[in-house]
């Protein structure tokens, strides 16, 4: 080939690689945009209080221009430290399986058998559930005082405040059984809009006065925490406002993947709200009087109601997401056992990850309506937010480290070092966040922490009636050997039979046959495991063994936020060579009879609460779609 048509050849672009890389990043450019909306939504909004609450009284700094810049130098140089730093270098890459959250983090580190369960280390169970139930804390009160702050900016009686609240958030989550994908699409372009407007509105602010521009230097921050000036340490309970919802990188990193998190935040999200703190310092040293509500007098007054409006949506969006995180967290924790089974409803059938938990609604609900009614502003609420935030950020540190030590094998020392680092900044925030509790941030840890004791609860019961249940384990050899097993009449029919364990007979088998001296043509001992990765490929669902005189064994893998169908899955057996008769199947479940051990004293507490959540759990078979009719419950009488 001649030299010029070589070099023309290897000129000619290859159209199909061109069009890929088009389309990858278009794909990427709509996730980062669909992080804006949802991800952001929280953190976005904090600017709404976080600079009114530094220079609150009990905080007791003054109101003069060299903390005004040391204030403003913490807002900033905690959302460096804490997001561009801890989270998006680091913690990001913590992913399991695509997944992240405190519950993701527990199951990326392997667990070691137990008295035949699998068993993590007790202090990272505890850890990481408790800040996984803090987020259902967070999400009391996080949509009570976002929509209380942007509707304050009317200027309106704070009655109307309320009544105004309450109506925006009744509505906003009696409409969640109805779904929110469609409104959802329009959450990126709407936050969006939010964004440019915080730049816009620091900037014009920083122009006027460019002496803020001081606060970008870290020593103006460690200049008002070292100034000596009462309460100059106890302000951290307040700067920990402008990075609240930072935990929702990691919570969402399975939706939108570490890469359009990471653009969103350093192309949008972070400059804006380093223009708005920014700003919100220039008017303040200007205009101290300003003090009462910065954010909605940075604005001229001919754009006030067009910013409250703005400010609603966008405070509804981050409610929306808290909600939408709050469902999910609960059936991540359902499916890994920490809790019940409850009744969780798909409201798109485009999208599996759009859920409806009722019970969860309806306790969100609650607690944020009791909220905006009792407290009554934004500002009486602050002090019960940000200690949750403060806490989950802190679980998830210690989690990390675990990740670095027992995962990535990085050296002991060298993981303790960077951990260390990452607490000291933590628990800094966390010494002044504790006189929060008296303030209301006892709100948070009574929900917070009445759902950990009842996760707990639930584990240590599940792990106990599975130890009681594999002790009464049948091996399959010595079932199959019985005579009377041999010689049993046959019923025509497929009979399924749910099983925890994926060796030997369950005891509900062996508890069925000697009542009914029967068995079904065909038995099929079914085990739904549910694995610490989100997702199952399709090709590793289903094991499926032939174990010998019309027993079959089926091994069905979901990932924990997955939820599985009886019914489809056994349809799919067919692949694997067991064809099941849809027309005369029944399935047998085991319902536990619990007799309590300890009926009176303390002991008995546990046990009770245990009691009375198992009866109260959401059916098996309406769990797992198996039709009501066609199920069969034995009761067997299990002593806890």
């Amino acid at each position: 080939m001649p030299l010029a048509e070589a070099a023309h050849a290897v000129s000619l672009p290859d159209h199909s690689s061109v069009g890929m890389h088009r389309e990858k990043s278009r794909r990427g450019m709509m996730l980062a945009l669909g992080a804006i909306g949802v991800v952001y939504g929280d953190l976005g909004t904090n600017p709404l209080f976080a600079m009114r609450e530094c220079f609150k009284e009990r905080h007791g700094v003054a109101l003069m221009r060299e903390n005004i810049i040391g204030a403003v130098s913490l807002a900033i140089w905690a959302l460096i430290l804490i997001v561009c730093i801890k989270y998006t270098v680091f913690v990001l890459r913590a992913d399991n399986e695509g997944e992240g959250g405190a519950l993701a983090l527990l199951g990326k580190v392997p667990p070691k058998k137990h008295k035949g369960l699998p068993t993590r280390p007790f202090v990272l169970v505890v850890v990481l559930l408790f800040g996984s139930t803090l987020l259902l804390g967070d999400g009391v009160v996080t949509p009570a005082i976002s929509v209380l702050s942007a509707v304050e900016g009317l200027g309106v009686a704070q009655n109307r405040v309320v009544f105004y609240t309450v109506l925006i958030l009744a509505t906003l989550f009696l409409v969640q059984r109805f779904g929110t994908t469609k409104v959802g699409r329009v959450f990126g372009p709407i936050m969006c809009v939010w964004f440019l407007t915080l730049a816009v509105l620091g900037a014009v602010h920083i122009v006027m006065e460019p002496d803020i521009l001081r606060a970008l230097h870290p020593r103006h921050a460690i200049g008002l925490l070292t100034s000596g000036q009462p309460g100059s340490f106890m302000i951290l309970g307040a700067i920990i406002l402008c990075v609240g919802g930072g935990e929702a990188l990691y919570a969402d990193l399975g939706h939108f993947g570490r890469r359009p998190i990471t653009r969103a935040w350093y192309a949008v999200v972070f400059p804006a709200l380093a223009l708005m703190y920014l700003g919100q310092g220039a008017l303040l040293l200007d205009h101290p009087e300003a003090i009462k509500n910065p954010f909605f007098e940075m604005a001229p007054w001919w754009f006030k109601y067009p910013l409250v409006l703005i400010a609603t949506l966008a405070t509804v969006i981050a409610s929306q997401a808290m909600i939408s995180g709050s469902y999910s967290l609960a059936r991540q924790a359902t499916n890994l056992g920490f809790l019940p089974r409850l009744t969780v409803k798909h409201t798109s059938q485009e999208e599996t990850g759009q859920i409806y938990v009722p019970l969860v609604n309806t306790i969100l609900m609650a607690g944020s309506l009791t909220l905006v009614i009792s407290f009554g502003s934004s500002e009486a609420l602050a002090g019960a937010y940000g200690l949750a935030t403060n806490l989950t950020m802190t679980t998830t540190t210690i989690g990390f480290f675990f990740i670095m030590w027992r995962v990535w094998k990085v050296n002991v020392v060298l993981s303790a070092l960077l951990v260390a680092a990452f607490l000291t900044i933590d628990l800094s925030f966390l010494g002044a966040n504790l006189v929060k509790i008296a303030d209301g941030g006892y709100v948070p840890l009574a929900v917070g922490g009445s759902a950990f004791a009842l996760a707990m609860v639930w584990r240590w019961g599940r792990r106990t009636l599975a130890g009681t249940l594999l002790n009464r384990t049948v091996k399959v050899v010595e079932f199959l050997e019985r005579e009377d097993v041999q010689k049993a009449i046959r019923v025509p029919g497929s009979a399924i039979f749910l099983t925890s364990s994926t060796e030997g007979m369950p005891p509900v088998l062996a508890h069925h046959f000697e009542r009914n001296g029967a068995l079904h043509e065909q038995i099929v001992l079914l085990s739904i495991q549910t694995l610490d990765i989100p997702f199952v490929e399709p090709k590793r669902r289903l094991v499926v063994t032939e174990i010998g005189g019309g027993f079959h064994r089926v091994v069905a893998r979901y990932g924990y936020d997955e939820i599985p169908n009886v019914p489809a899955l056994l349809e799919h057996c067919a692949i694997h060579g067991l064809v099941v008769d849809f027309d005369r199947i029944t399935y047998v479940l085991g319902r536990d009879a619990l007799r309590l051990k300890h009926q009176y004293g303390l002991l008995s507490v546990p046990r009770r609460i245990f009691h009375f959540m198992s009866r109260n759990q959401t059916s098996t078979f309406g769990y797992f779609g198996m039709p009501v009719e066609r199920v069969i419950e034995i009761g067997m009488q299990l002593e806890l």
